[in-house]
């Protein structure tokens, strides 16, 4: 209720340019999950001591250097864990930071990005289940209809909150393991999607998809772990080390990373998955903040091309 909301500042250690970092939030449209409208960030957080996810909602202020968050929380939370939670999903990895400063000095495709987009920092989904349902979503179809999906799948499955006034989801896995590969067909997704977002749940709900404990494996360990659950591949497991924990890892087979990747090295020219990872290896510790540089880099440059054009807004896939 909007008479629970509960106020927060939430600092942030700059340089972040947040306007640009929380793009991948609203560039596909709005899934009901994550959202980005270019003035308010809403979003859930979860705490393992405070029960369900609790709803935020944030408005950016500061300056490139000094950042912070305005924060509107659904419901009382220790405001110490909620700081950090909210912090986390968002600040720069100081490592990363440290990493790209001596690799733009040594790359010069990496410091053109690094001096193009100054503050960006990728942003991360800590809930699993969620970041995997977005990997599946995404499979093979376009980024707005997989927008499309995950807001259907919120709507129809998902925890309702509000803050004063904004609505925002968060999916549910014990309830979607109840569900039939029927009912999520209903909301157009494939039979492949619907028996892996319904596997993933059930896995979430056993409590076998944990932060904690999936944080505590190596890479390797990971995707093993996750690759066992169907539509699970090497890619989404790639994504789930880079976005989710938060590891230096390039997805070397992700068509959108070939193309970022060849924007850089190649002219424009579509590298293989081998390509990727021989012309990546050196990004080492600033992987995951590089390849966020370049795909931030694509989207503008694709956004600038589809302008020029005044092509459509993409259709959604057939079924």
């Amino acid at each position: 209720m909007s008479s629970a909301v509960v106020r927060l500042s939430v600092p942030l250690p700059g340089p972040l340019d947040l306007a640009i970092s929380l793009q991948p939030l609203g560039r596909s449209g709005d899934d009901g999950l994550d959202r980005w409208d270019g003035r308010l960030l809403v979003r859930t957080i979860r705490l393992p001591s405070s029960g369900p996810p609790v709803a935020y909602v944030a408005v950016p202020q500061g300056s490139l250097e000094e950042p912070w968050l305005e924060v509107k929380l659904e419901r009382p939370l220790d405001a110490r864990a909620a700081t950090e939670a909210i912090g986390v999903t968002i600040a720069p990895d100081r490592a990363a930071v440290s990493a790209i400063e001596q690799l733009a000095g040594l790359d010069a495709a990496v410091r053109a990005l690094k001096e193009r987009y100054p503050g960006l920092s990728p942003v991360r989904f800590p809930d699993a289940f969620t970041a995997l349902v977005r990997s599946i979503s995404a499979q093979q179809v376009n980024l707005r209809w997989a927008a499309e999906v995950r807001r259907r799948l919120a709507q129809a499955f998902g925890r309702r909150h509000e803050v004063g006034g904004t609505v925002v989801f968060s999916l549910q896995p014990e309830v979607l393991a109840r569900a039939s590969i029927a009912d999520l067909r209903a909301l157009q997704l494939t039979t492949a999607k619907a028996r892996s977002v319904i596997a993933c749940a059930a896995t979430a709900a056993e409590g076998r998809l944990e932060h904690a404990e999936l944080e505590a494996l190596d890479d390797d360990e990971v995707i093993a772990r996750l690759t066992t659950l169907p539509g699970i591949g090497r890619w989404s497991a790639e994504w789930f080390l880079a976005r989710t924990l938060g590891r230096p890892r390039v997805v070397a087979g992700d068509l959108g990373v070939r193309k970022a990747v060849g924007r850089m090295y190649q002219a424009g020219a579509l590298p293989t998955e081998p390509d990727v990872r021989r012309m990546t290896h050196h990004w080492a510790a600033a992987a995951s903040l590089v390849q966020a540089l370049a795909l931030h880099d694509l989207a503008e440059a694709e956004t600038a091309a589809r302008t020029k054009r005044n092509d459509p807004p993409a259709a959604p896939p057939a079924g």
